[in-house]
């Protein structure tokens, strides 16, 4: 089988997925994008690039010899290099989030129609080990139908929102909290196979930083409320800057025969089905493994379990079949779209929205 020749665009991020393509031997690393002259010789150095396949400028590192783009720049980047790499013939895993529009959403679906070529988002938290587990219980009906679902991932990052030193903006100072909302509703979605046709929202102010009322990356939490086409209801709660250490990852979903969630902070999961137990027994307590213990060597080394391995290794599968990931461009929106039009509705009236379909 021939390799899949890759090119990487943002080199932070971005190394993260470098330190786990070496446990897929269907890749090659033949050219490296950046604005930054130091990782990008850095990791040229590790892969013996030379200069020629070394780049500061996104169009020369297009018409470099290469089969697939990483996309894992800064967000607002995300859309416009996507497209630009589908039609220069080049295939696309981007990082979460798609894009900061719901234009832009659409300019990616509708360029991947227009090329043909294969696009899928990186959500990496709905490959943890744990989430795939449960898939397998919800789609053997353990848990029946499932009627509401709530998800958290509140992060202090305050340091990557503004320097403490300088006072200097990074680029996530412009991202509503609920923008990155793929993190929480990638993994329900997938569970619940399903998706958003409606949202509302609410924020709570800027309590923690009232000095960066201006910047969007700064309310304190913005929570979003959203109603699926199986009529069920998804609560999603976002902070980057509230305190919680460690930060919280927390999924739970309630279906007609039981519940299952994961471990706040440190401890355990919780499941509980009526084939299993009475209500008279209380849940019993599960472990959540982000990753699995039956993956080949290396396959964790991108800091989140073995999940960017796994979804590496499903996003060339899909190539290798001429297929659609599974995380492909509709898929992809189904993550975004909801809570770009949750933070519509919390800047404003709060009131229900419908959700725009990508595929519609």
């Amino acid at each position: 089988m021939s390799k899949w020749k890759i090119g990487i665009v943002g080199l932070r991020r971005g190394r993260s997925f470098v330190n786990v393509l070496g446990a897929h031997s269907r890749i090659e690393v033949a050219a490296l994008c950046d604005v930054d002259p130091a990782p990008l010789d850095e990791l040229g150095e590790a892969f013996a690039l030379g200069s020629e396949r070394r780049f500061t400028d996104f169009a020369g590192f297009l018409a470099a010899d290469i089969d697939v783009v990483i996309v894992a720049t800064p967000i607002a980047l995300h859309a416009d290099q996507t497209v630009r790499a589908l039609e220069a013939g080049k295939h696309v895993l981007c990082e979460q989030t798609a894009a900061y529009t719901v234009a832009d959403c659409r300019a990616v679906v509708d360029a991947v129609r227009r090329t043909g070529m294969k696009y899928m988002m990186a959500e990496n938290y709905a490959y943890y080990h744990y989430v795939r587990q449960w898939k397998r219980r919800i789609d053997q009906g353990q848990l029946g139908t499932i009627f509401y679902a709530e998800g958290e991932y509140v992060h202090e990052i305050i340091d990557l929102l503004v320097d403490p030193e300088t006072g200097d903006y990074h680029w996530r100072h412009e991202r509503p909290p609920i923008w990155y909302c793929a993190h929480c509703l990638g993994p329900l979605l997938t569970l619940m196979g399903d998706r958003v046709v409606a949202a509302c929202g609410a924020h709570a102010g800027f309590h923690r930083r009232p000095d960066q009322a201006d910047h969007p990356g700064f309310l304190d939490m913005e929570v979003a409320l959203f109603r699926t086409a199986g009529g069920a209801l998804i609560k999603v709660l976002r902070s980057q800057v509230a305190p919680r250490y460690p930060h919280l990852v927390w999924y739970c979903l309630y279906g007609t025969k039981g519940y299952v969630e994961n471990g706040r902070g440190r401890g355990p999961g919780q499941l509980w089905t009526d084939a299993e137990m009475t209500p008279d027994d209380e849940a019993r307590d599960i472990d959540c493994p982000k990753a699995d213990p039956d993956a080949p060597p290396g396959a964790a080394a991108g800091g989140h379990g073995t999940s960017e391995y796994d979804l590496i290794r499903d996003f060339l599968d899909a190539l290798d079949r001429d297929a659609d990931p599974p995380i492909d461009a509709v898929r992809a929106m189904d993550f975004t779209v909801p809570g770009l039009i949750a933070h519509q509705s919390a800047m404003t009236d709060g009131n229900w929205r419908e959700v725009p379909l990508m595929d519609a």
